[in-house]
């Protein structure tokens, strides 16, 4: 299922994500997106018990993280972000298979997504995974200034 985009994946591991991560994923947050996640979304998904990670390498320390939301037989992908600096280089797959692996081993048999209608980066990312998009959700992102921006809805099937 997972198809590298980039070979050149810089070393990483994985941790859940905690509260002391809270202050570098913000700073994170506001360097990639327009209307960013805030400190208490973040908060409220990790008391929530919410599944978590940050990826961090030796050297380059935070390198990306997400957040799902799992449901009675599904998952939802909150966020997933990678360092604007290290974009394009597999980490949002390495990500994704993490997430998928986790998916499977809580017998869940699908995932889903939204991503901006605009985000056609993100969009090509999701579809090379395997994700079909199968709705929209009109005016679904807050924009800082003008008409909040529809959402493609997406979904991938990944067995139990």
């Amino acid at each position: 299922m997972s198809a590298v985009l980039d070979r050149h994946l810089p070393p990483f591991e994985a941790a859940a994500m905690r509260g002391p991560d809270l202050t570098e994923i913000i700073a994170v947050e506001r360097q990639a997106y327009p209307v960013p996640w805030t400190h208490g979304n973040f908060v409220d998904s990790l008391a929530a018990g919410y599944p978590a990670e940050v990826l961090r390498g030796p050297r380059a320390g935070l390198l990306g993280y997400w957040v799902a939301m799992p449901g009675l037989d599904e998952m939802h992908l909150l966020n997933i972000t990678v360092v604007p600096a290290w974009q394009g280089r597999g980490l949002a797959i390495a990500m994704l298979d993490r997430l998928v692996a986790d998916c499977r081993s809580r017998g869940l048999t699908q995932l889903w997504l939204e991503v901006r209608v605009g985000n056609e980066r993100a969009r090509e990312v999701y579809r090379r995974y395997g994700f079909a998009e199968v709705g929209r959700r009109r005016a679904y992102y807050p924009v800082p200034q003008g008409p909040r921006e529809d959402a493609i809805l997406m979904s991938l099937m990944v067995g139990a």
